[in-house]
């Protein structure tokens, strides 16, 4: 019986342990953040920023306190054109020398551990808006090297025009879906 006991409880305190709240840092090398505009309506442009930082927050216990900080860096734009990157980069599109980061934090979680919608302020070509973005984990536990990691999934379709973002309209949407992976490593 207290052989019983004893294991309950050290399986409650590593399940505590791992239900806790922790930080995690965005892993950059498993972390995508993907976007798709349509071209001249007749197909569709897909690009990514091949740099995203940032941390989060994530307590399966308590989803709903939950919290987001991501930076990505204009500059690391990329639709495997070069051409075409600058011109993006350019005032034209995403003024990457006046707004060199996109940022975004969140604000808000509602859900369940598993899915639910992830309010914030997301910061683009110097403009700040709320948005809100539905998210789902795709999983979490420990990896090779003896870290632990979280991972989430979020797709949300936002205006260019919302963001000052009002040229050149004719050859692209105005709006941009936007696909985000986003791996982390406790801390």
């Amino acid at each position: 019986m207290a052989r019983t006991a004893m294991a309950t409880l050290i399986g409650l305190a590593s399940l505590t342990a791992t239900a806790q709240a922790a930080e995690y840092k965005i892993d950059p090398a498993h972390t995508n953040a993907i976007f798709r505009i349509k071209h001249i309506n007749t197909s569709y442009l897909v690009g990514r920023f091949n740099t995203v930082e940032g941390t989060f927050n994530y307590d399966s216990a308590a989803p709903q306190n939950a919290s987001i900080q991501v930076t990505i860096p204009v500059d690391s734009l990329d639709t495997n054109f070069a051409e075409r990157n600058k011109h993006l980069k350019s005032p034209d599109f995403f003024s990457a020398r006046q707004y060199p980061n996109i940022n975004f934090k969140s604000t808000q979680y509602e859900g369940d551990a598993n899915k639910g919608t992830l309010t914030g302020q997301l910061t683009l070509h110097g403009v700040t808006q709320t948005i809100e973005i539905p998210v789902e984990k795709v999983g979490e536990g420990k990896d090779p090297w003896g870290g632990y990691r979280a991972g989430f999934h979020g797709e949300v379709t936002i205006k260019r025009t919302d963001y000052g973002m009002d040229k050149m309209l004719g050859a692209g949407s105005d709006e941009v879906q936007l696909v985000l992976d986003i791996e982390g490593i406790r801390q």
